[in-house]
């Protein structure tokens, strides 16, 4: 009796831990849904002028238009792009008309067109403001010398270009030789309802489990 109940107690709180986690996923689900939801649809808002004093915390995923001139000198951060391989995203200087220096994600060059020539000159650029936080402990530091950059560093690439800490993600083409990479919520991760179901497949075998101690016993006495 007593191992009985042992076996009962620690099956069902086990079980109830674990189907509580896979609740507590789906909660985190619906609310990460939303977010991206929000995200969505400020990218697609109508684009507005560049603001007078951009903040990171405010104006993330702001659409803008902003009229001026791409000046020469880019930093090149590599990315991949599927069934492409790998490239570079290209940042360059831009000058607004009002005399605003700030950069310009101007979309991914394959590595074969890393220095190739690009328009320069007067352009309207549309797209979202952005501050990527792809940097963290473990990613190496730029390669200077041949300009190879492995994550978007706003502040560092703002000294390197004198520009600006305000990163403009085109979604409009600048060059017949890239290709616009705009912001979206395509590659922020989403992974709760993989974890719920994770969760609760393992409260199945944890029932599972708890049935056949309960039962094994009973089977070792008739035979």
């Amino acid at each position: 009796m007593p191992r009985l109940l042992f076996l009962l107690t620690f099956g069902l709180v086990g079980t109830a831990i674990l189907v509580w986690l896979g609740v507590w996923q789906l909660q985190r689900l619906e609310w990460k849904q939303g977010i991206l939801a929000e995200i969505d649809a400020r990218i697609d808002e109508q684009p507005v002028a560049l603001p007078a004093d951009p903040d990171p915390e405010t104006d993330t995923y702001l659409a803008v238009t902003a009229a001026g001139t791409i000046l020469p000198g880019e930093v090149h951060v590599l990315v991949s792009q599927k069934n492409i391989g790998a490239g570079y995203r290209v940042i360059a200087p831009f000058v607004t008309d009002t005399g605003r220096r700030i950069m310009i994600d101007r979309g991914f060059a394959r590595q074969t067109a890393k220095d190739a020539p690009r328009a320069l000159g007067p352009f309207e650029i549309t797209g979202n403001l952005h501050w990527p936080q792809e940097r963290d402990r473990f990613t190496p530091e730029p390669e200077i010398e041949d300009n190879i950059w492995f994550a978007r560093d706003v502040p560092a690439m703002a000294r390197t270009l004198d520009t600006e800490p305000v990163l403009l993600v085109a979604r409009t083409q600048t060059d017949p030789g890239l290709d616009p990479m705009p912001i979206g919520t395509a590659n922020i991760p989403n992974d709760h309802l993989q974890y719920a179901i994770t969760w609760f497949s393992l409260a199945l075998i944890w029932v599972a489990m708890t049935v056949f101690f309960i039962r094994r016993p009973r089977a070792r006495k008739t035979e």
